[in-house]
């Protein structure tokens, strides 16, 4: 991996645009609900369930689920039934999406799926909403393939910021999923999202001046909206302008991550939900007890990029073993570099370390943890060691009603 002239950070101890940052940042948990090879999709549910009620005893202060359709080896394509799941195995701790996209739905649909779920978790679920679109497009900078060696990442105080790539891409089986699920392209984000907050409210009135009650959403006992966005688009602008959460994508799209929270944070108004920006970053993380059997447990993350990165949809996870055997290409290395030099792999006192500098450089509020290993007792255990690590489990203070 090649890197330029250390970045400097821009931002100060004492920032002028009104962001506040904990000293340390609570933790939370971002779930695909995958299932390793040699296991079935019933048995990723089943650890789902079970790493969410490790993680709400682990001191974590949310339990989200991405939605993710037509994969091989994911579990979660319904993520409000798995979240109506976790809210009954789970007590405490604040449940939710990471994303709904919202092209897949109407926004009845999901006002009222979140009412149901806000109103049975007692007031516990968080609406994290995005777009979606049948083939994505990458950004006009993005590098394309055969140029990706001679591209320098960046590293912003001590942070490793990858040069943008442009995946290889399965146009076909994209528009194909897309057919499947009816998905609305055209649909104006920004007015799927504003007739969402509406019915949430309570006020909603649609285009004929027609007063529709979505019932449960308005009286849905403390839905959290969030807007989660890969790069400095309409995503991040419009979180910002409608005073909401904003959750900002280091784990898949590291590339832009900083501009896309700058881009949120310059657009924010403060709003009747938030009176300062609140910005979550995800990040991948595997943490064993040393950086040797850790590195280990990670080995079959670069395949299972690649799979997701071919278009061809995420695999069952390898095993270290059968990671060992795959013949890799220089174009298969380069397609997944980006994201294994951004996964925080190590013993518990290294990725606390590489955590600190996202928070640091990100100046985020909060950080979103997701974590896959072919054996769910490493999964389970790698969150564990990480809450010693952080403070979570001895301090036991994550608030999980206000953020």
């Amino acid at each position: 991996m090649t890197h330029d002239t250390e970045v400097p950070d821009p931002r100060s101890e004492t920032p002028e645009d009104g962001w506040a940052q904990p000293a340390r940042a609570p933790l939370s948990v971002l779930d695909l609900a995958p299932f390793p090879s040699g296991s079935t999709p019933a048995d990723g549910i089943r650890n789902t369930i079970d790493l969410a009620k490790h993680a709400e005893r682990f001191g974590y202060a949310r339990y989200w689920l991405a939605e993710h359709h037509a994969n091989p080896g994911v579990s979660g394509s319904a993520p409000h039934v798995l979240a109506a799941l976790v809210a009954a195995a789970t007590d405490g701790i604040r449940v939710g999406t990471a994303a709904t996209l919202l092209g897949n739905y109407s926004p009845i649909q999901v006002a009222e799926a979140a009412g149901v779920l806000g109103a049975y978790s007692g007031g516990r679920f968080d609406l994290g909403v995005g777009r979606a679109a049948s083939v994505p497009r990458p950004p006009s900078n993005a590098v394309p393939p055969a140029s990706t060696a001679d591209a320098a990442d960046r590293v912003v105080d001590g942070l490793v910021i990858p040069a943008p790539r442009v995946p290889r891409l399965d146009s076909e089986r994209f528009a194909a999923i897309a057919r499947l699920l009816s998905r609305d392209e055209g649909r104006d984000f920004a007015e799927t999202v504003d007739a969402i907050l509406g019915f949430l409210r309570g006020d909603y009135v649609d285009r004929d001046g027609v007063p529709v009650l979505a019932t449960p959403a308005h009286d849905h006992g403390g839905v959290q909206v969030w807007v989660h966005g890969s790069t400095a688009g309409p995503s991040a602008r419009l979180a910002g302008e409608r005073g909401l959460r904003f959750g900002a994508n280091y784990h898949v799209a590291p590339s832009f991550v900083l501009e896309a929270i700058e881009e949120y944070r310059s657009a924010f108004r403060p709003s009747e939900q938030l009176a300062q920006p609140h910005v979550i970053v995800s990040v991948d993380v595997v943490v064993a007890d040393s950086d040797e059997k850790a590195r280990r447990l990670a080995a079959g993350y670069a395949p299972w990029v690649l799979s997701i990165r071919s278009g061809r949809g995420a695999i069952p996870f390898p095993t270290p073993e059968q990671a060992d055997a795959i013949a890799w290409s220089d174009e298969d290395r380069d397609a997944v570099r980006d994201r294994l030099d951004t996964q925080f792999v190590g013993s518990p006192a290294t990725v606390a370390e590489r955590l600190e500098t996202l928070q640091r450089v990100t100046g985020a509020q909060e950080l979103l943890v997701t974590t896959i290993t072919h054996d769910h007792a490493n999964r389970v255990n790698s969150y564990r060691l990480l809450a010693e690590a952080w403070g979570i489990t001895a301090c036991g203070t994550t608030d999980r009603r206000a953020s």
